[in-house]
């Protein structure tokens, strides 16, 4: 036995020295709610986000949420949050599988006054690309730590994979805004679609040609509806937008909404969800509508499943959206892939 283990040790010391590499089981399919982890093995971190196609992949950018979770005493509403982290980013060439590429946008943790400090709010960012600066524009809702400051951010990058540079924040078109999206039309021209007037308004606003700021053309629509978390996307020439009702990190009934022109007007034609707790919208909140590149009239309903009194473990439920003879659905499924598109 003595000889054996010298004649191992050699064995075993040189086993030693090999790097011992980890990696994460490939993703297969889409399961709503569950862990859905990285190519690393972590779990995704990238919340109430969107995601941007380029050049054959796509990116997923979302909130990166770190350590507890917490309501500030002084709190008289469900306000639970954790220190601003920053913006992350996820690439992927088939949706399912997702390589971190850092945190784009980090927090900026010397400066207390910063939009970005950790004491302060980053919610909702979402990235687009213009064709004509070659910059990838994000958009977020920057808030003080009361949310009292109802701001959009915007930031800069010359690659999807950041880093981006913090140009500042201020009130679109002079007024709040909070939740938000934006979306890029078959034109080039985009527009940011935002939470206002204390959540009670929806508004659309056409951005300037280089994105960065507002053009000064603006509806609103929904008024009094209190309608918030839009996603858009667009379908046989009409405009479609999904949304939530304001009950905080609570779950509600999510409803669409339709219109010949971008600007309004809006016409709201009901719940697409469908199945269990479809009336809840899954426990879950929308945030992004992404459309599957390379399959006609396919897009995916991506959906934020809060959990309020631990943030960084809120879920992700992605579900497809079908269309058939025009009706709109997104129906529940607990595991899915693209081929569903395809029956």
């Amino acid at each position: 036995m003595v000889y054996i283990a010298k004649f191992l040790l050699p064995v075993v010391m040189f086993m030693g020295l090999l790097p011992i590499q980890a990696q994460a089981q490939k993703n297969t399919s889409f399961m709503p709610g569950e862990v859905w982890k990285d190519t690393d093995g972590n779990p995704i971190n990238a919340h109430g986000g969107g995601v941007l196609y380029h050049e054959g992949t796509y990116y997923w950018y979302g909130e990166y949420k770190k350590g507890k979770t917490i309501l500030p005493e002084w709190a008289t509403w469900e306000c639970y949050r954790t220190d601003v982290t920053g913006v992350g980013c996820y690439s992927s060439r088939d949706l399912l599988n997702w390589k971190f590429e850092g945190i784009v946008l980090p927090a900026v943790k010397d400066d207390p006054n910063h939009d970005l400090h950790p004491s302060k709010v980053l919610e909702r960012p979402k990235v687009i690309y213009n064709k004509k600066t070659g910059k990838f524009v994000m958009w977020a809702h920057v808030e003080s730590a009361d949310y009292s400051k109802a701001c959009a951010g915007v930031a800069v990058s010359d690659s999807p994979a950041g880093p981006f540079t913090y140009l500042g924040s201020f009130r679109p078109n002079d007024v709040m805004s909070r939740d938000q999206t934006v979306f890029v039309d078959d034109d080039g021209r985009a527009y940011q679609f935002y939470s206002s007037e204390n959540n009670e308004t929806m508004y659309i606003s056409l951005l300037t040609d280089d994105y960065l700021k507002p053009s000064g053309r603006f509806t609103r629509n929904f008024i009094k509806e209190s309608r918030e978390a839009p996603a858009v996307f667009k379908y046989n020439g009409k405009y479609y937008m999904l949304s939530s009702g304001c009950t905080g990190w609570d779950p509600n009934i999510a409803e669409i909404a339709v219109a010949d022109s971008i600007m309004g007007t809006w016409k709201t034609i009901g719940n697409p969800c469908t199945g269990p707790d479809a009336d809840k919208t899954f426990y879950a909140q929308s945030t992004y509508m992404q459309p599957i590149i390379g399959k006609k009239d396919a897009y995916i309903a991506m959906f934020d499943r809060w959990k309020k009194k631990d943030l960084e473990d809120s879920r992700y439920v992605w579900l497809p959206v079908l269309i058939k003879n025009g009706a709109i659905t997104i129906p529940w499924h607990e595991k899915w892939n693209l081929e569903i598109f395809d029956k």
